[in-house]
């Protein structure tokens, strides 16, 4: 509002407007008003009473309900009925706020928001309150707290503020510009240019921004832009108020006149689907506040600062029978606010009092207000009396008086010492990103914590747990499996929470803050998404796999290497294995070892995930070995020295993971068969009557696993000179130890679970003896060891408690070969390479160190089902690649869940819910022995012509023309691309008790035709890509409506279209994306998703995005066509 053309009368108050106040009654003050109202020394009233003890107010018929003082003698700037509580806000012009509760007008609470200014507009929000002063937005809790406090510039006279959404603010005054500030971050966004004088008044509709000025012009402004569409010049003197309802915009002000200027009585109002003024409408009092109050019409209250009141229609006559009387204290009306029920109007007057009109005697404020928040009341006195002679009474209850005295419960220092502080692991965030310079590391402050402050934790347990997990739901459970319900939050099954829009407004980054990839789950046999990232993050394998082409239509090979080009393209993005996973299922072997899960089973966690990836685990590798194993070796991998990374006949797999070995058949007789072979993987072998025995006996991991390489049994076999099955002795002689080692755990039972919880404990037993500490029957620490391990001897190599339970596993072990042929193993620490020095020469001594690279454990949790994550080793060409940082950092990969971890985390594990499976080591330096470059195999020639799987198809119906050589793409060339899909599974959801529709799991989405068009040339408009995709699966639904596909036309032997495998027209898209072209399309995002494609953002033009505006919905192609183009699209899909 303008004050500056206010009543002159108001002036008198000037001069004594913001000093303190003198008991003294004022004598404008009306006295029947402060009958028994207490003041406090300042002169500010404590209780507000209202005007009669009881009020008849009739039906429909707006009446004085409540007057209350809110600071007595300073004149309120602006009232407020808050739009989520059933309170009122007042602001005076001495920069205090009030809140009274209910139509009672209780008082709520008061407090001081500025001390020299004047509060002149007040916002309500979820969270507080929003007071606009001169130039200061402060936000505060409705207690009083301050959540922010934002100075503007000392030059800006602000006036008025709009939210236009919860988290935006426009501000405005008498300047020539309208400042937008995020009340997320407190920042200023952006600054719109205005006409001077300014912006006094905003209000905003679906349509507009409604600007009023103190020129008397009224100003219609774009919501997107901010730039002024339309202009009204109201009034010729100033502006005093307006308001906007439905399709009506009415305003009132003064007009200039010989002697000055004058209120006009005549209330401009205008159509705003004409833009156009319409009849004034004349009134009889002089408007200087108006509101629509659309209850049952649209009916206008029009105030003046005398304290009359008129409604009317904004179309019709003003009756003068429609006018009552406010009878305000003092002489002015200052502030007037109507609820958002409508049921109530507030008016603020000169002397600080806030009358209530309403039209029940009970009203409400807003329709649906909250529950407020009060104060408890003080329980001092209502305490129960203490017994102090109860043993379980805690101390802390009885009150005790300062003292200078020695307490008894100050111990001397004989009977104390102080327990061990360990200082806090540094942040594996500053670990991930840090750049070593010589021996000095430099990393950004992640700013995690404040500074100079450590948070102390007397459990460090307690994070890793919540509430929710520790305690079960029911009595029952918590006697049957407690230790179900102790799965850590990031060890649990993540699952993609679907709304309305698909995955487009499900976080991501809140699961994944790294730019490595995740991958979905929620596609069929998805269980292995841990094995594919421990194969990807094998240096060697991955260059090898991506180096991979062949002609074979279901090749694992060439999709686990497109599937590894997505993962190194991502930014953090979530991947996913549809396409892999698709050639999976039709493979037979998988099939009959039963790798292949119902939907049914794998939702309801039939199956044992911990068999079903080791078998899974088996079969890759078998797998990936017999693809390569005929195919020439790539120059890549071929060593330093020139020669060959694999003999003939064998393959890269089988030179990475293979163990040669000689099996030695001993028969009774005498006689000695032996055979040569070859393992890609091994599986552990667990000491004969390790469950019966108690007695914690130490078995090193180093024994079981040599035990389970040179494995020895006996068994029934075929002796050639006993010519018939003889009981035998078998023993395995290792000739090669592979460069990978591969070791299914086989913790299929109890019994092997007790074996590890066992030797765990004896690891544990053991580490605190040669740190310095003993461990008492009850698994407690002595005062003595606590001294001891707090020593600084002991800090120096002595790790936290934590960080040794549950530890059987090494991160490094030995393996040495003997001359004949024997093999020793041992476990290897840094603290042996500090004292015998680096690992030696392999050629020369036949000595291996392996470090541990990856594992992959079985999560036990009866309420998901159970999960598979994998704890994997990134090496630093991939913190490299990523993030331009040399590192070595262990990572949790629980699908799209991404997290980094501490070392020890991956070797510890608790059996109640974490059971390891699969254990991938690695030689020491294998990355540096290898020339590890990838060269693109997909060449040109992927785009030329070629032949159709459809026997029926004529060369008549050909619907493109293939790329020639001097045709083909160039980077930044653009390239119009548009896919149809079908469906082969169809969604499943869920219908909520409010009939909401939840999303459980998505359709399953298959590609049935890709057409890709040239976008420059002289065939510019042509395509060259027209391919229908030859599918082998059920399909339920074929989308005619939308496609234009019909049943037969993915079927070879009877399609007349051109029909090409999935392989082959994916291959044409990934030369075209590695070569740099741009594609425009609509809706890009999804179909690449669907195709299983990962494309850089700056290659794809969306027309989805291009046209779209913010928080408004997405424009259909269907209406970009006919809006552009003038053409009806989808009209002729059926009659194709």
């Amino acid at each position: 509002m303008n004050f500056e053309v206010l009543d002159p009368g108001l002036a008198e108050y000037a001069p004594a407007m913001h000093s303190a106040l003198d008991p003294v009654l004022d004598a404008h003050l009306n006295p029947s008003l402060l009958q028994n109202v207490e003041l406090d020394p300042e002169g500010v009233a404590l209780e507000a009473l209202p005007v009669q003890e009881s009020v008849h107010i009739m039906e429909g018929v707006y009446s004085e309900l409540h007057s209350v003082v809110a600071e007595v003698g300073v004149p309120v700037s602006v009232s407020h009925f808050d739009l989520h509580e059933e309170m009122l806000w007042v602001g005076s012009h001495g920069g205090h706020a009030t809140s009274f509760f209910g139509p009672a007008l209780e008082r709520y609470s008061s407090f001081q928001v500025n001390g020299s200014d004047d509060i002149r507009q007040i916002q309500s929000l979820e969270n507080g309150i929003l007071f606009l002063t001169k130039n200061n937005l402060k936000y505060m809790a409705r207690g009083g707290l301050i959540i922010f406090d934002y100075l503007l510039d000392e030059s800006e006279d602000m006036h008025s503020l709009l939210l236009t959404d919860s988290s935006t603010l426009l501000v405005g005054g008498l300047q020539n510009h309208i400042l937008e500030i995020d009340l997320n971050t407190v920042q200023e966004t952006q600054k719109y240019a205005v006409e001077t004088p300014g912006v006094t008044i905003m209000r905003q509709t679906n349509r507009f921004f409604f600007c009023g000025h103190t020129s008397g012009r009224v100003s219609l402004r774009d919501l997107r832009t901010f730039k002024v569409e339309h202009e009204f010049d109201a009034f010729s003197g100033s502006l005093s108020d307006f308001d906007v309802h439905g399709n009506l915009l009415a305003t009132c002000g003064f007009s200039s006149r010989l002697t000055g200027l004058a209120c006009d009585r005549f209330l401009k109002v205008y159509d705003l689907r004409m833009m156009r003024a319409i009849t004034p409408l004349q009134v009889h009092v002089d408007p200087a506040f108006l509101r629509f109050i659309p209850t049952y019409t649209s009916r206008l209250a029009i105030i003046s600062q005398s304290g009359q009141c008129q409604f009317c229609e904004p179309t019709g006559l003003a009756n003068p029978a429609d006018i009552f009387h406010v009878n305000p204290v003092g002489p002015l009306l200052m502030t007037f606010d109507v609820s958002a029920s409508k049921q109530a109007l507030a008016f603020g007057d000169s002397e600080g009092c806030v009358h209530l009109w309403t039209d029940s005697p009970e009203p409400s404020f807003n329709p649906y207000s909250r529950e407020t928040e009060f104060a408890l009341p003080c329980l001092v006195d209502s305490l129960p009396p203490l017994d102090w002679s109860q043993d379980l009474l805690p101390l802390s209850l009885i009150p005790v008086p300062l003292t200078t005295d020695t307490l008894l419960s100050d111990w001397p220092a004989a009977n104390s010492a102080p327990a061990p502080r360990r200082a806090p692991p540094v942040d594996a965030e500053i670990l991930r990103t840090m750049k070593k310079v010589g021996f000095i590391g430099y990393a950004p402050n992640p700013r995690t914590r404040l500074r100079n402050q450590i948070p102390y934790r007397l459990k460090e347990s307690d994070s890793e747990f919540d509430s929710f997990s520790q305690v079960t739901e029911s009595p029952i459970g918590r006697e049957e499996e407690p230790h179900r319900h102790m799965v850590s939050k990031k060890y649990r099954k993540v699952t993609i929470k679907y709304s309305k829009l698909g995955l487009e407004d499900f976080d991501f980054k809140h699961y994944n803050k790294t730019l490595f990839a995740g991958l979905e789950p929620h596609i069929p046999n998805a269980y292995c998404n841990c094995m594919i990232q421990v194969l990807y993050f094998l240096e060697p394998v991955r260059c090898l796999i991506q180096n991979h082409l062949c002609q074979k239509e279901f090749c694992l090979a060439c999709e686990l290497g497109f599937l590894f080009h997505m993962l190194d393209l991502s930014r953090g993005d979530p991947c996913q294995g549809s396409n892999f996973l698709r050639a999976f299922r039709t493979i037979p072997e998988a099939s009959a070892l039963g790798l292949i899960l119902a939907d049914s089973d794998e939702a309801s966690g039939k199956g044992n995930l911990a068999r079903l990836i080791q078998r899974w685990n088996r079969f890759i590798l078998t797998q990936l070995h017999q693809d390569l194993q005929e195919l020439e070796v790539p120059q890549a991998y071929r060593g330093a020295g020139g020669s060959s990374f694999c003999s003939s006949g064998d393959s890269v797999i089988g030179q990475l993971f293979s163990c040669e070995m000689e099996n030695c058949s001993l028969c009774r007789c005498g006689s000695e068969t032996v055979r040569a072979s070859s393992t890609l993987l091994f599986t552990l072998s667990y000491p004969e009557g390790s469950n019966s025995d108690k007695t914690g006996k130490n078995c090193d991991f180093a024994q079981v696993l040599k035990r389970s390489i040179c494995l020895e049994q006996n068994t029934q076999a075929w002796c050639d000179n006993c010519e018939k099955y003889q009981p035998t002795i078998q023993t395995r002689n290792i000739c090669h130890l592979p460069d990978i080692l591969v070791i299914n755990c086989e913790v299929n039972s109890l019994k092997e679970a007790d074996f590890w919880r066992m030797q765990a404990e004896v690891a544990f037993k053991i580490a605190i003896k040669k740190h310095g500490g003993e461990i008492s029957k009850n698994k407690e620490f002595a005062l003595a060891d606590w001294k001891e391990l707090g020593s600084p001897e002991g800090m120096l190599m002595c790790p936290s408690i934590e960080e040794l339970k549950n530890v059987w596993l090494p991160f490094s072990i030995q393996m040495k070969m003997t001359k004949n042929k024997g093999l020793d193993v041992c476990n290897w620490t840094d603290g042996d390479e500090m004292q015998w020095g680096p690992a030696r020469a392999e050629e020369e001594h036949g000595v291996y160190v392996y470090d541990l690279m990856a594992t992959v454990v079985h999560i036990l949790d009866s309420r998901t089902g159970g999960s598979l994550v994998a704890h994997i080793k990134v090496g630093e060409t991939y913190h490299q690649r990523k993030e331009g940082v040399t590192h070595q950092q262990w990572y949790l990969f629980n699908d799209f869940l991404i997290e980094p971890i501490d070392k020890h985390e991956a070797v510890q594990f608790d059996m109640n819910w974490k059971v390891p499976a699969i254990l991938y080591y690695i030689k020491r330096n294998l990355n540096s022995k290898y020339n590890l470059n990838i060269k693109n195999p997909i060449e040109a020639s992927v785009l030329l012509a070629e032949a159709s799987l459809a026997r029926k198809q004529r060369k008549t119906h050909t619907t493109f023309i293939p790329l020639m050589l001097n045709e083909m793409p160039q980077v930044g060339d653009l390239v119009g691309l548009d896919a149809e899909f079908v469906t082969l599974n169809e969604e499943e959801a869920e219908l909520r008790s409010d009939g909401t529709k939840s999303t459980i799991k998505p359709s399953q989405m298959s590609v049935a035709r890709i057409t890709c068009v040239r976008g420059q040339g002289p065939n510019e408009g042509v395509p060259f890509i027209d391919d229908y995709i030859s599918t082998q699966e059920q399909v339920v639904d074929y989308l005619t409506q939308y496609s234009g596909i019909k049943p037969g036309d993915l079927d070879a032997k009877i399609s007349s279209k051109h029909l090409t495998t999935l392989k082959s027209t994916y291959l044409k898209l990934r030369f075209l994306i590695d070569i740099g072209v741009k594609f425009v399309g609509h809706g890009l995002q999804k179909d690449f998703r669907v195709i299983n494609l990962m494309v850089p953002k700056d290659q794809v033009l969306d027309t989805v995005y291009l046209f779209h505006m913010p928080r408004k919905r997405m424009i259909s192609l269907r209406f970009l066509a006919w809006y552009f183009l003038d053409a009806a699209v989808f009209s002729s899909v059926l009659a194709l």
